[in-house]
């Protein structure tokens, strides 16, 4: 920079200024700069400039899974508020392990990150007393699944949107058998809570499926999986079946479609089928999936107006701060698988 700033005849700290706030320096020397950068090509490193910051301007995302349209959705949100507050993101993806989950962390903490929004995959004491200490040198944002009852999270309602779908469910007549998802995510537990809850409000005794131990993120594969099982053996307990999530639903629909089975609300069906998240491909499954709406842009958008807002706020030791967990309620979508 100080090179650039001797080929256009300018002081180091009025180029610098121009590089943080363009439009702080007058319309002329805002000329001369870009003149001058057209001319040679310069830019500055961002990753130098980060490094000789006491704060640097990056944020790190960490989701379980890139691929997963929910957290795709996440990440659009978050990745375009960032950005409108002057912020670079880098995103990483844990693939579910915790291992991969603390080298993301500290490869932030390295780059200086002036903090992070994650979804964490959970792991053992160890783990956790070590995603604990980065998170008091440097802020995080839980989404999705709460890391603890201590650190900041944003999150949908699990218990108003499954007991919302459980008690839709119970009115058929027959009593919805759940569909859980691997113990891979804190989701799963609350879920599952939230449906044993609602059977027992409702007076009915909660029905699970039988289905063998898995540790997989690949939610269809395993569902279609245990379905074709199921119907090779004994079968669904009930001819309800809520699924965990979306992407459970996707692998029990095409398994059922495979065996020949009928599914919806017509008094020719054999079975229907309902989900959790609303997940993008819903809409287009046959028969389209009847699903809980989760707002994943107003999660996105808390996680990160939270993050910016700590770190606006005068340095503060992480434990003084009060407890700050969002709940964000969910909407019915009916559709014809049940």
């Amino acid at each position: 920079m100080e090179e650039f700033a001797l080929a256009v005849g300018l002081s180091r700290p009025t180029v610098s200024k121009y590089f943080q706030d363009a439009g702080s320096v007058r319309p002329k020397i805002r000329a001369r700069i870009e003149q001058g950068l057209a001319a040679t090509g310069f830019r500055p490193n961002l990753f130098a400039v980060n490094l000789n910051r006491r704060r640097s301007k990056i944020v790190g995302l960490i989701f379980p899974n890139s691929l997963d349209p929910f957290y795709m959705g996440l990440r659009r949100r978050i990745e375009t508020q960032a950005t409108e507050s002057g912020y670079l993101s880098f995103a990483f993806s844990s693939d579910g392990r915790p291992e991969l989950e603390a080298e993301a962390l500290e490869t932030l903490a390295r780059l200086n990150a002036s903090g992070v929004v994650m979804a964490p995959v959970g792991g053992d004491a160890a783990h956790r007393a070590r995603v604990k200490a980065l998170a008091r040198t440097m802020p995080i944002v839980f989404v999705d699944s709460a890391f603890d009852a201590e650190e900041a999270f944003v999150g949908t309602d699990n218990g108003q949107t499954m007991g919302l779908i459980t008690d839709y469910l119970t009115r058929f007549g027959d009593r919805p058998c759940y569909f859980d998802m691997p113990p891979v995510t804190p989701n799963g537990p609350a879920r599952r809570a939230a449906y044993e809850a609602t059977m027992r409000r409702r007076g009915l005794d909660p029905v699970f499926v039988p289905l063998r131990p898995s540790l997989t993120w690949d939610f269809e594969r395993y569902a279609f999986e245990e379905t074709r099982h199921l119907l090779a053996t004994e079968g669904f307990p009930t001819r309800i079946v809520l699924c965990a999530n979306d992407r459970l639903a996707f692998g029990v629909l095409a398994a059922l479609n495979q065996a020949g089975r009928r599914i919806g609300i017509g008094p020719d069906c054999d079975m229907r089928v309902a989900g959790h998240d609303n997940q993008p491909l819903s809409d287009y499954m046959w028969p389209p999936l009847t699903t809980v709406q989760q707002n994943t842009a107003e999660m996105g958008r808390i996680a990160i107006e939270m993050l910016l807002a700590r770190l606006e706020a005068p340095a503060e030791d992480p434990q003084d701060r009060p407890p700050d967990h969002r709940l964000i309620p969910g909407e019915l979508v009916l559709r014809a698988s049940a």
